[in-house]
């Protein structure tokens, strides 16, 4: 596959992802009425590694576990840490503005990647890191005190744990070939592990099953926790670092928009000019060089 063909499919699967996971922030917020959250990121991931699994051994790929020791690392902060801070987040904070800062990933991505892959942004790159941090300080609003701080850190260490497992994830791509699909089943099934282990330890809710809370499993399993990461696997083995980080971005955008529509959150005005400045600095750090051009 040539660079150019393999980075089309990149930013096609870029695409489909994004509406994916920026739908299921209305899902997981949604479902939180019928269960609690550590239970619920238990249930879809058991559900998620599962036909992970059966989808490898139906495509022949093989099932041998992946380096054991970077495989567990990606699994915490991937799978465990990023989970349960977001949903634990989700119980304050609207869907949206939690998306947003759940996905300042890329920003904690900037300094991991550059000191452990050598991956360095250019000048526009970093310029456009800049103004989306200026367009999430909007979003955050530090200086109104009736913003939910402890939801806020909750979603930005969730970023941050995403960002650990990212760059491992192509720290081991470089050093091993393995398929996305299948460190993205393994380093699932460790985080995995520590989840039900942790949603059997705490007290939470009674879940009450209904209709929305089977259809928020199915579309967690299938989609969000399944197929979705191994996509994200495939984005960062075939897009810089930088890029897929910055890129994936356009998912809080989309979960922004759909928070308004579907659950009346609707930004108000620093939060509304945040918006459009990293939707400024997606269409920056997306644009090909001009040689490119």
């Amino acid at each position: 596959m040539s660079n150019d063909t393999a980075r089309r499919s990149a930013l096609i699967a870029l695409a489909i992802l994004s509406l994916v996971w920026g739908f299921n922030w209305i899902v997981m917020k949604a479902v939180l009425a019928y269960v609690g959250p550590l239970t619920f990121s238990a249930m879809r991931y058991v559900f998620g590694t599962a036909m992970l699994f059966a989808v490898l051994a139906l495509r022949g790929e093989n099932l041998a576990p992946t380096p054991w020791r970077d495989t567990l690392l990606i699994g915490l902060s991937q799978t465990m840490g990023f989970q349960i801070l977001v949903q634990l987040a989700l119980i304050a904070g609207g869907a949206g503005k939690t998306a947003l800062l759940a996905y300042t990933m890329p920003f904690w991505v900037i300094p991991l990647a550059w000191a452990l892959l050598g991956d360095r942004p250019s000048a526009r790159q970093w310029l456009c890191i800049f103004i989306a941090a200026l367009g999430l300080v909007l979003v955050l609003e530090p200086w109104n005190a009736h913003v939910g701080m402890t939801s806020a850190l909750l979603a930005l260490a969730g970023g941050a744990c995403w960002a650990i497992g990212t760059v491992l994830a192509k720290r081991l791509f470089l050093a091993t070939p393995i398929s996305p699909l299948r460190l993205t089943a393994w380093q699932m099934l460790y985080g995995t592990a520590f989840l039900v282990v942790i949603a059997l330890c705490v007290h939470e809710r009674t879940t009450v099953w209904s209709p929305t809370l089977i259809g928020a499993l199915l579309y967690n399993g299938l989609l969000s926790s399944g197929i979705a990461w191994a996509m994200w696997l495939f984005i960062v083995q075939r897009l810089p670092t930088h890029v897929a980080g910055l890129a994936s971005l356009i998912t809080p955008l989309i979960g922004i928009g759909l928070a308004w529509a579907i659950l009346g959150e609707q930004p108000d005005a620093y939060e509304s000019i945040g918006i459009i400045v990293i939707g400024a600095a997606l269409f920056g750090v997306l644009r090909p060089p001009r040689t490119a051009r």
